[in-house]
Protein backbone atom coordinates (compact mmCIF):
# COMPACT_ATOMS: atom_id res chain seq x y z
CA UNK A 1 0.00 0.00 0.00
CA UNK A 2 1.41 3.41 -0.99
CA UNK A 3 1.77 6.28 1.47
CA UNK A 4 0.44 9.78 0.73
CA UNK A 5 3.93 11.24 1.13
CA UNK A 6 5.02 9.18 -1.89
CA UNK A 7 2.65 11.19 -4.10
CA UNK A 8 4.42 14.47 -3.40
CA UNK A 9 7.81 12.73 -3.63
CA UNK A 10 6.91 11.46 -7.10
CA UNK A 11 5.86 14.93 -8.21
CA UNK A 12 9.06 16.47 -6.82
CA UNK A 13 11.57 13.92 -8.13
CA UNK A 14 10.76 10.46 -9.49
CA UNK A 15 14.40 9.46 -9.37
CA UNK A 16 14.74 10.30 -5.67
CA UNK A 17 11.57 8.34 -4.91
CA UNK A 18 13.12 5.37 -6.73
CA UNK A 19 16.38 5.73 -4.80
CA UNK A 20 14.46 5.80 -1.51
CA UNK A 21 11.92 3.04 -1.96
CA UNK A 22 13.60 0.67 -4.43
CA UNK A 23 17.35 1.08 -3.88
CA UNK A 24 17.01 2.05 -0.19
CA UNK A 25 19.23 5.13 -0.23
CA UNK A 26 18.24 7.86 2.23
CA UNK A 27 19.39 11.39 2.97
CA UNK A 28 21.27 12.16 6.20
CA UNK A 29 19.20 14.13 8.71
CA UNK A 30 19.63 17.91 8.36
CA UNK A 31 19.41 20.64 11.00
CA UNK A 32 16.44 22.22 9.21
CA UNK A 33 14.67 18.85 9.13
CA UNK A 34 15.18 18.38 12.87
CA UNK A 35 13.82 21.83 13.68
CA UNK A 36 10.86 21.13 11.42
CA UNK A 37 10.21 17.92 13.35
CA UNK A 38 10.24 19.85 16.64
CA UNK A 39 7.67 22.34 15.35
CA UNK A 40 5.53 19.61 13.86
CA UNK A 41 5.52 17.45 17.00
CA UNK A 42 4.82 20.47 19.19
CA UNK A 43 1.71 21.31 17.15
CA UNK A 44 0.63 17.71 17.45
CA UNK A 45 1.03 17.90 21.24
CA UNK A 46 -0.90 21.18 21.31
CA UNK A 47 -3.84 19.66 19.48
CA UNK A 48 -3.90 16.56 21.64
CA UNK A 49 -3.88 18.70 24.80
CA UNK A 50 -6.72 20.97 23.65
CA UNK A 51 -9.62 18.96 25.09
CA UNK A 52 -8.25 18.72 28.64
CA UNK A 53 -7.11 22.35 28.51
CA UNK A 54 -10.53 23.64 27.46
CA UNK A 55 -12.32 21.48 30.02
CA UNK A 56 -10.08 22.92 32.75
CA UNK A 57 -11.74 26.35 32.29
CA UNK A 58 -14.59 26.00 34.78
CA UNK A 59 -15.34 29.64 35.51
CA UNK A 60 -15.21 33.05 33.90
CA UNK A 61 -11.60 34.21 33.56
CA UNK A 62 -9.93 37.29 32.19
CA UNK A 63 -8.40 37.00 28.74
CA UNK A 64 -4.90 37.33 30.24
CA UNK A 65 -5.61 34.47 32.66
CA UNK A 66 -6.67 32.15 29.84
CA UNK A 67 -3.59 33.16 27.87
CA UNK A 68 -1.36 32.32 30.86
CA UNK A 69 -2.90 28.84 31.01
CA UNK A 70 -2.23 28.30 27.31
CA UNK A 71 1.31 29.68 27.46
CA UNK A 72 2.25 27.47 30.39
CA UNK A 73 0.86 24.34 28.77
CA UNK A 74 2.40 25.05 25.36
CA UNK A 75 5.77 25.77 26.94
CA UNK A 76 5.61 22.39 28.72
CA UNK A 77 4.75 20.64 25.46
CA UNK A 78 7.61 22.28 23.56
CA UNK A 79 10.13 21.44 26.28
CA UNK A 80 8.95 17.83 26.35
CA UNK A 81 9.27 17.54 22.56
CA UNK A 82 12.83 18.93 22.75
CA UNK A 83 13.70 16.44 25.49
CA UNK A 84 12.26 13.62 23.40
CA UNK A 85 14.49 14.63 20.46
CA UNK A 86 17.53 15.42 22.61
CA UNK A 87 19.76 12.65 21.24
CA UNK A 88 19.17 13.57 17.59
CA UNK A 89 19.66 17.26 18.29
CA UNK A 90 22.93 16.66 20.16
CA UNK A 91 24.22 14.42 17.34
CA UNK A 92 23.66 17.35 14.97
CA UNK A 93 25.35 19.68 17.50
CA UNK A 94 22.20 21.77 17.91
CA UNK A 95 21.95 23.61 21.24
CA UNK A 96 18.70 22.70 23.04
CA UNK A 97 18.24 26.22 24.38
CA UNK A 98 18.58 27.65 20.88
CA UNK A 99 15.92 25.22 19.66
CA UNK A 100 13.48 26.58 22.24
CA UNK A 101 14.28 30.18 21.27
CA UNK A 102 13.83 29.32 17.59
CA UNK A 103 10.47 27.57 17.95
CA UNK A 104 8.84 29.38 20.89
CA UNK A 105 7.78 32.62 19.08
CA UNK A 106 5.67 30.54 16.68
CA UNK A 107 4.13 28.52 19.51
CA UNK A 108 3.51 31.67 21.56
CA UNK A 109 1.55 33.16 18.68
CA UNK A 110 -0.53 29.99 18.47
CA UNK A 111 -1.30 30.21 22.20
CA UNK A 112 -2.42 33.83 21.79
CA UNK A 113 -4.68 32.94 18.84
CA UNK A 114 -6.34 30.02 20.61
CA UNK A 115 -6.69 31.79 23.95
CA UNK A 116 -8.34 34.79 22.27
CA UNK A 117 -10.74 32.57 20.35
CA UNK A 118 -11.67 30.63 23.49
CA UNK A 119 -12.19 33.83 25.48
CA UNK A 120 -14.54 35.25 22.83
CA UNK A 121 -16.43 31.96 22.60
CA UNK A 122 -16.97 31.92 26.37
CA UNK A 123 -18.14 35.53 26.33
CA UNK A 124 -20.72 34.75 23.65
CA UNK A 125 -21.98 31.40 24.97
CA UNK A 126 -21.40 31.60 28.74
CA UNK A 127 -20.37 27.92 29.01
CA UNK A 128 -17.53 26.21 30.89
CA UNK A 129 -15.85 22.86 31.45
CA UNK A 130 -17.41 19.85 29.73
CA UNK A 131 -20.16 21.94 28.13
CA UNK A 132 -17.60 24.40 26.78
CA UNK A 133 -15.72 21.59 25.07
CA UNK A 134 -18.91 20.05 23.67
CA UNK A 135 -20.02 23.30 22.06
CA UNK A 136 -16.63 24.58 20.94
CA UNK A 137 -16.00 24.31 17.19
CA UNK A 138 -13.99 23.30 15.35
CA UNK A 139 -12.65 20.24 17.17
CA UNK A 140 -9.11 19.50 16.04
CA UNK A 141 -7.83 15.92 15.81
CA UNK A 142 -4.13 15.25 15.21
CA UNK A 143 -2.16 12.48 13.51
CA UNK A 144 -5.26 10.78 12.10
CA UNK A 145 -4.20 7.49 10.50
CA UNK A 146 -6.36 6.30 7.60
CA UNK A 147 -5.82 3.62 4.98
CA UNK A 148 -7.89 2.40 2.07
CA UNK A 149 -7.49 -0.94 0.32
CA UNK A 150 -9.77 0.34 -2.41
CA UNK A 151 -7.42 3.24 -3.18
CA UNK A 152 -4.24 1.31 -2.31
CA UNK A 153 -3.32 4.33 -0.18
CA UNK A 154 -2.56 5.14 3.43
CA UNK A 155 -1.57 8.27 5.29
CA UNK A 156 -1.43 10.25 8.52
CA UNK A 157 -3.38 13.50 8.35
CA UNK A 158 -1.65 16.18 10.42
CA UNK A 159 -4.92 17.77 11.51
CA UNK A 160 -8.59 17.18 10.91
CA UNK A 161 -10.86 20.08 11.78
CA UNK A 162 -14.30 18.76 12.71
CA UNK A 163 -17.21 21.12 12.09
CA UNK A 164 -20.93 20.44 12.29
CA UNK A 165 -21.10 20.95 8.54
CA UNK A 166 -18.17 18.71 7.66
CA UNK A 167 -14.49 17.90 8.04
CA UNK A 168 -11.42 19.73 6.75
CA UNK A 169 -7.91 18.22 6.43
CA UNK A 170 -4.97 20.47 7.29
CA UNK A 171 -1.36 19.72 6.43
CA UNK A 172 1.42 21.35 8.48
CA UNK A 173 4.55 22.30 6.56
CA UNK A 174 7.86 23.89 7.47
CA UNK A 175 10.22 25.55 5.03
CA UNK A 176 9.44 27.90 2.15
CA UNK A 177 6.08 28.52 0.50
CA UNK A 178 5.24 29.81 -3.00
CA UNK A 179 4.17 33.40 -3.62
CA UNK A 180 0.65 32.17 -4.34
CA UNK A 181 -1.24 28.98 -3.57
CA UNK A 182 0.67 25.91 -2.38
CA UNK A 183 3.51 23.80 -3.71
CA UNK A 184 2.29 21.12 -6.18
CA UNK A 185 3.26 18.24 -3.91
CA UNK A 186 1.36 19.77 -0.99
CA UNK A 187 -1.74 20.14 -3.16
CA UNK A 188 -1.51 16.45 -4.03
CA UNK A 189 -1.20 15.50 -0.36
CA UNK A 190 -4.28 17.47 0.65
CA UNK A 191 -6.26 15.98 -2.25
CA UNK A 192 -5.20 12.47 -1.21
CA UNK A 193 -6.07 13.11 2.45
CA UNK A 194 -9.46 14.43 1.38
CA UNK A 195 -10.08 11.21 -0.56
CA UNK A 196 -9.07 9.06 2.40
CA UNK A 197 -11.16 11.12 4.84
CA UNK A 198 -14.15 11.05 2.52
CA UNK A 199 -14.11 7.28 2.33
CA UNK A 200 -13.38 6.77 6.04
CA UNK A 201 -15.94 9.22 7.46
CA UNK A 202 -18.44 8.73 4.63
CA UNK A 203 -19.00 12.42 4.01
CA UNK A 204 -17.88 14.81 1.32
CA UNK A 205 -14.71 16.80 1.87
CA UNK A 206 -14.92 20.05 -0.06
CA UNK A 207 -11.70 21.76 0.94
CA UNK A 208 -8.41 21.53 2.74
CA UNK A 209 -5.58 23.78 3.92
CA UNK A 210 -1.82 23.84 4.05
CA UNK A 211 -0.48 25.69 7.08
CA UNK A 212 3.03 27.00 6.38
CA UNK A 213 4.40 27.21 9.90
CA UNK A 214 7.47 29.35 9.26
CA UNK A 215 5.46 32.02 7.44
CA UNK A 216 2.41 31.63 9.74
CA UNK A 217 0.16 31.47 6.71
CA UNK A 218 -2.71 29.14 5.91
CA UNK A 219 -3.40 28.44 2.22
CA UNK A 220 -6.75 27.16 0.95
CA UNK A 221 -7.29 24.29 -1.52
CA UNK A 222 -10.74 23.64 -3.01
CA UNK A 223 -11.47 20.05 -4.01
CA UNK A 224 -12.81 19.12 -7.44
CA UNK A 225 -13.47 15.89 -9.42
CA UNK A 226 -10.36 16.40 -11.58
CA UNK A 227 -8.12 16.23 -8.51
CA UNK A 228 -9.68 12.92 -7.50
CA UNK A 229 -8.88 11.40 -10.90
CA UNK A 230 -5.40 12.91 -10.75
CA UNK A 231 -4.69 11.14 -7.45
CA UNK A 232 -5.96 7.80 -8.72
CA UNK A 233 -3.84 8.11 -11.86
CA UNK A 234 -0.79 9.06 -9.81
CA UNK A 235 -1.17 5.99 -7.59
CA UNK A 236 -1.02 3.78 -10.70
CA UNK A 237 2.06 5.59 -12.02
CA UNK A 238 3.93 5.16 -8.73
CA UNK A 239 3.01 1.49 -8.58
CA UNK A 240 4.40 1.06 -12.09
CA UNK A 241 7.59 2.96 -11.25
CA UNK A 242 8.37 0.91 -8.16
CA UNK A 243 7.75 -2.40 -9.89
CA UNK A 244 9.53 -1.58 -13.17
CA UNK A 245 13.08 -1.51 -11.74
CA UNK A 246 13.88 1.18 -14.32
CA UNK A 247 15.84 4.12 -12.92
CA UNK A 248 14.14 7.43 -13.89
CA UNK A 249 16.08 10.26 -15.52
CA UNK A 250 17.64 13.05 -13.44
CA UNK A 251 15.28 16.02 -13.07
CA UNK A 252 15.93 19.07 -15.22
CA UNK A 253 15.55 21.51 -12.30
CA UNK A 254 19.09 21.88 -10.98
CA UNK A 255 17.87 23.73 -7.86
CA UNK A 256 16.28 20.48 -6.68
CA UNK A 257 19.57 18.65 -7.20
CA UNK A 258 21.63 21.29 -5.39
CA UNK A 259 19.47 20.95 -2.27
CA UNK A 260 19.34 17.14 -2.31
CA UNK A 261 21.31 15.06 0.19
CA UNK A 262 21.44 12.18 -2.31
CA UNK A 263 23.06 14.25 -5.07
CA UNK A 264 26.39 12.37 -5.06
CA UNK A 265 24.74 8.95 -5.04
CA UNK A 266 22.26 10.02 -7.72
CA UNK A 267 25.11 11.04 -10.05
CA UNK A 268 27.13 7.87 -9.42
CA UNK A 269 25.93 5.84 -12.39
CA UNK A 270 28.19 2.86 -11.64
CA UNK A 271 26.99 2.60 -8.04
CA UNK A 272 23.37 2.71 -9.17
CA UNK A 273 24.00 0.18 -11.91
CA UNK A 274 25.59 -2.22 -9.41
CA UNK A 275 22.75 -1.73 -6.96
CA UNK A 276 20.15 -2.44 -9.63
CA UNK A 277 22.03 -5.55 -10.74
CA UNK A 278 22.20 -6.74 -7.14
CA UNK A 279 18.47 -6.16 -6.81
CA UNK A 280 17.71 -8.17 -9.95
CA UNK A 281 19.91 -11.06 -8.81
CA UNK A 282 17.92 -11.34 -5.59
CA UNK A 283 14.76 -12.16 -7.50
Amino acid sequence: MLSVSMLSSYEYCKRKLFLNYVLKFFEPVKKSTSLGTIRHETYDGINKAEESLVKSIKQRLKKEEILDIYKQKYSEILREVIRKNKRNLEELKIDLGEVFKNVWPLILEESETRASYLFEFIQMNNVYGEELWEKLTPKIHSEVRIESEKLNLKGIIDQLEIYKAGIVPVELKTGSMPNEGVWPGHRLQIAAYALLAQEHFKQEVKEGFVLYLDQKERRHIAMNPFMIEEIKDLIKKIDNLLSSKQLPEIVSNTNKCNQCGLRDICNNEQLLKDKLEELKNRK
